[in-house]
């Protein structure tokens, strides 16, 4: 399993040789593919080569490519992931509606905690238990919309009273920016486990390709928002930074390793409880730091 992130900011040319990534820009550069977990390519004048990707989407390496307004607008996912996918898909489409909605009710429950922890390190004390007392009225599939509730609440929080998720300000770029990056490891982890991406837990919007990566994402945006939040406006590094929250140190079953990894974990663990259904299996991160490990 690799561990860099590698960004392409300017023109540059890429392709495999040798076991390694070539680029070539004004200097050439080498990259040993086997330590590559992520390509972003943020540049509309970077050419590849078919074989390079194929080579990266053998190895299970996430690539993300950018508009010319440098933000994510698509990424690289192999049609088959796993040796089994057949039999997967056959699970997937046979998960129940009870269980979905248990399983549902305990992301959002997890997800709601961690805004709360969030609203604590703010300041947010009181706007904190409000969001807590929600946890205790989710009800399965939130049938109450608890989670919406808490989103207005905690969003009115962390950016203010009267500013929206939907202005165009740095904030709000940091966050999908972030968000898109997080959105692409779950995507990753769902392929190779064989399962499709489009058949989600909750979310069903029919032009969504993403729809269960959407679901599994959730109880990890708050990571995102910490990051953006400590950025400072205009900073030109910010997709650096924000796409660097998947190598956080993060602790998952009493054990350390990275967010990547724990992503790894955290999604496989709900297949294992949607197919057995169990929700106990359901393994989340205990703690994550802004630090490597």
């Amino acid at each position: 399993m690799g561990f860099r992130t590698v960004v392409i900011k300017n023109r540059a040319k890429l392709e495999v040789r040798l076991n390694s990534l070539i680029i070539r820009g004004e200097q050439e550069k080498k990259v040993f593919i086997d330590e590559i977990n992520t390509l972003i390519v943020q540049s509309t004048a970077v050419s590849l080569t078919v074989s390079l990707l194929c080579e990266l989407v053998k190895r299970n390496i996430k690539v993300i490519f950018c508009d010319e307004k440098h933000n994510p607008q698509s990424e690289l996912l192999p049609y088959y992931g796993a040796h089994n996918t057949s039999k997967r898909y056959k699970e997937q489409i046979n998960w129940g509606k009870g269980i979905k909605a248990i399983v549902w009710k305990e992301i959002i429950k997890n997800k709601i905690a961690e805004q709360s922890k969030h609203l604590i390190e703010k300041g947010f004390v009181e706007q904190s238990k409000l969001l807590l007392s929600y946890i205790d009225e989710i009800k399965d599939n939130d049938a109450t919309n608890r989670e919406g509730h808490a989103a207005k609440v905690y969003f009115n929080c962390i950016l203010g009273d009267g500013v929206s998720r939907k202005e165009g300000n740095f904030l709000n770029g940091c966050l999908n920016y972030g968000y898109a990056v997080l959105l692409s490891a779950f995507n990753r982890e769902i392929v190779a486990s064989g399962y499709l991406t489009q058949l989600g837990i909750w979310h069903d919007n029919e032009f969504n390709e993403f729809n269960l990566a959407c679901d599994l994402m959730e109880p990890f945006r708050v990571v995102v928002d910490r990051t953006a939040l400590k950025i400072e406006n205009g900073d030109k590094e910010f997709k650096k930074k924000m796409a660097n929250v998947l190598n956080y140190r993060t602790l998952i079953d009493g054990k350390n390793t990275t967010l990547d990894l724990a992503i790894r974990q955290f999604t496989r663990s709900v297949f294992s409880a949607l197919d057995k259904k169990d929700v106990n299996l359901i393994v989340f991160p205990q703690k994550i730091e802004e630090d490597e490990l």
